[in-house]
């Protein structure tokens, strides 16, 4: 009767051990063809570029990107909101379409008015 039990008990952890094996195996697949893992590599790059393009900013004296807001997504930036001249408007999308990895700029920028106009 022990011999019995103990057979059963040694199928029963070969049993565990095998679904926990094709288990990690299949979450491997599934990571390698592009499973949930793989869809958090482009949200890091969209974060980075829009990083990046923020620093080309601060790094031209020219623009004050206090009020640009910048999002990025596979490679197009979107540029949004205001900036104080005219003239910044365009250099804003040539500096983030400066940057590498950018694939496409849509600038969406206005001018700032003043409260008495």
């Amino acid at each position: 009767m022990n011999a019995k039990n103990t057979l059963k008990l040694a199928c029963g952890a070969l049993l565990v051990l095998a679904c926990g094996y094709s288990w990690s195996q299949s979450g491997a697949a599934s990571a390698a063809s592009g499973g949930a893992s793989a869809s958090a590599a482009p949200a890091q790059s969209n974060r980075t570029l829009r990083r990046a393009v923020y620093a080309a900013f601060a790094k031209d004296k020219s623009i004050d990107a206090g009020d640009v807001g910048v999002s990025a997504k596979n490679g197009a930036v979107t540029l949004t909101g205001t900036v104080d001249r005219a003239d910044q408007i365009d250099k804003a999308a040539t500096l983030a379409k400066g940057v590498p990895g950018v694939v496409s700029v849509q600038n969406k920028l206005t001018v700032k008015r003043a409260f008495s106009q």
